[in-house]
């Protein structure tokens, strides 16, 4: 089966030696552009409008892209950029920002994920945090699970003496529909280690409010 490949560069992605390649596989694509076609029939529409032609491909390609993170190793990303170093206090990454599919509604939910570990004679190049956040992001999801799925892959490749995770996010499906709360933001936290300590967390809480650039 082939795969019509679609290559897209960004400049420090050029730096690192890291290519972003979108794939599309041919033949989920038509598939899912065919039950995409009858859904849109089923709505009411007219899916030979002209507006409408290519939605069904539209679509098909756009949720292959919102979903990739199942074809993505987290782990394997943290294993492809891992050091020896002595440094044994707190690395902060913040700020990460969060695209991600809610699983109930299969509508968006944005928002910002904030990770820290506390290096245990291993560290990690920094921007592989932010592309395991996106991994697990970029698939069906809830906002809890995904926290835990980042602490757990950091906590069990990298094997730090703690790990945090706080993502704050917004929900469309709160937003849109249901109960249409437009300001409602859900946050959510997992720790392990050293940030179960009371002032190790507190720490980390006070750095993340903190305006130090």
């Amino acid at each position: 089966m082939e795969n019509k490949v679609v290559p897209f560069r960004g400049s420090d992605d050029e730096q690192e030696g890291y290519e972003r390649v979108d794939q599309y596989n041919e033949e989920k694509i038509a598939k899912l552009a065919g039950l995409y076609k009858e859904a849109i029939t089923e709505l009411g529409e007219d899916v030979q409008r002209e507006g409408l032609l290519k939605t069904p491909e539209r679509m098909a390609k756009a949720m292959q892209f919102l979903t990739h993170g199942y074809d993505v190793d987290p782990a394997e990303i943290l294993k492809s950029a891992m050091f020896k170093e002595d440094h044994s206090q707190m690395v902060i990454v913040k700020d990460i920002e969060i695209f991600s599919m809610c699983e109930h509604h299969m509508l968006p939910f944005i928002g910002k994920a904030h990770v820290a570990y506390i290096p245990n004679g291993t560290i990690v190049g920094l921007s592989k945090i932010p592309r395991v956040v996106d991994a697990f992001a970029r698939r069906l999801q809830v906002q809890e699970r995904l926290t835990d799925q980042i602490k757990q892959c950091i906590h069990d490749t990298l094997k730090p003496q703690g790990v945090a995770v706080v993502i704050e996010a917004r929900h469309l499906c709160m937003q849109m529909r249901g109960i249409q709360k437009q300001n409602s933001v859900t946050t959510t936290s997992a720790f392990t280690g050293a940030f179960e300590k009371d002032s190790t967390r507190k720490e980390f809480i006070q750095l993340l409010s903190a305006d130090l650039v």
